[in-house]
């Protein structure tokens, strides 16, 4: 279902779903935060891709000078808006494959925590939509579940499903990276391969990193604007 997370999974029942998560996803989640901050150049300009309610946009904005999330949800989006901090955030309604910013526009992009597979977007375009909103030397960080994650990623998504916010798991569909619910949902991951082949071409300097493991890492240097859509609807 390719707007399942905006139909679904926005907003309050998004924020649901990392309130029920077990204690090592908490982990994975903590994880993967102190991995992009780590990363990030200081008082640098931040786009965070799939921004959600915010959640992370307020972690990126203790070191960032400049703090930019999107989304597609616009119920997501409103309550990032109410969140502490959040006026020193700014906020948009777009669509990541197709971002409305000039080219070169941020220092670091961030999609994290498997968003190239909740997006159901072209992975590839999405990778070129990242690059190319990106300055020369800038940082694009995106990830996806580790192999050996399998287990706990089967364990979260039971929680969520207990919970009411996804459906029962497809056990026969279920398998090989991917989980498939009896709803619609369906999450994918990719490895380091795949990560190696989405990122072959583009003007960028590729380092593939197992993190935690729970996280594969897809860390990309620029070296070369790209041209990106022209602007689009911003939310404020």
């Amino acid at each position: 279902m390719k707007d399942y997370y905006s139909r679904k999974l926005s907003a309050e029942r998004l924020r649901k779903c990392y309130e029920v998560a077990p204690e090592r996803t908490r982990r994975y989640l903590e994880a993967e935060v102190e991995f992009v901050l780590e990363k990030m150049p200081p008082s640098s300009s931040v786009l965070e891709m799939g921004c959600g309610y915010g959640r992370v946009l307020a972690h990126l904005a203790r070191k960032a000078s400049s703090v930019f999330g999107i989304d597609t949800s616009w119920e997501s989006l409103a309550m990032a808006r109410e969140a502490p901090g959040a006026s020193d955030w700014h906020l948009a309604q777009m669509n990541a494959a197709r971002p409305g910013f000039r080219r070169a526009s941020f220092d670091t992009v961030v999609c994290i925590q498997n968003g190239i597979s909740a997006f159901k977007v072209d992975p590839r375009e999405l990778m070129e939509a990242a690059v190319g909103v990106t300055r020369p030397g800038g940082l694009v960080l995106f990830s996806s579940y580790a192999r050996r994650f399998w287990e706990r990623r089967l364990e979260w998504v039971r929680a969520q499903s207990e919970h009411g916010l996804l459906g029962e798991i497809d056990l026969e569909a279920t398998r090989d990276g991917v989980i498939v619910c009896k709803d619609g949902f369906r999450a994918t991951t990719f490895g380091p391969d795949d990560f190696t082949t989405l990122t072959s071409g583009l003007n960028v300097i590729t380092r593939i990193t197992e993190v935690d493991g729970s996280s594969v890492f897809c860390e990309m240097v620029v070296t070369q604007a790209a041209l990106v859509p022209p602007l689009r609807r911003r939310f404020r």
